[in-house]
């Protein structure tokens, strides 16, 4: 680990109990870390589902509305060639 300025941490002492201290202090920060990060994992999955279904709404959305103004422009014309024919 390193210090408040980013100087390695060094420790004082040279007491085989602090090192185990300290060694148990590092294995339970990884584990902390490790712990963290899986949660920031599983979120950003859950993102990238919720990401994929929005993006499948938003394209089957769009191919509707594009059908939709597909139909509306068939109508249209088929109004403005039966309105620009003489009655009969």
């Amino acid at each position: 680990m390193s210090g408040p300025n980013g100087e390695p941490h060094v420790p004082v002492g040279g007491g085989e109990e602090e090192e185990e201290d300290g060694d148990s202090f590092v294995e339970e920060e990884y584990a902390a870390i490790n712990s963290m990060l899986d949660q920031i994992n599983s979120c950003l999955d859950h993102l990238e589902e919720k990401n994929d279904y929005l993006h499948a709404c938003l394209k089957e959305l769009l191919e509707s509305n594009r059908q939709t103004r597909l139909e509306f422009q068939q109508q249209n014309m088929e109004a403005d060639a039966q309105g620009s024919q003489p009655p009969t």
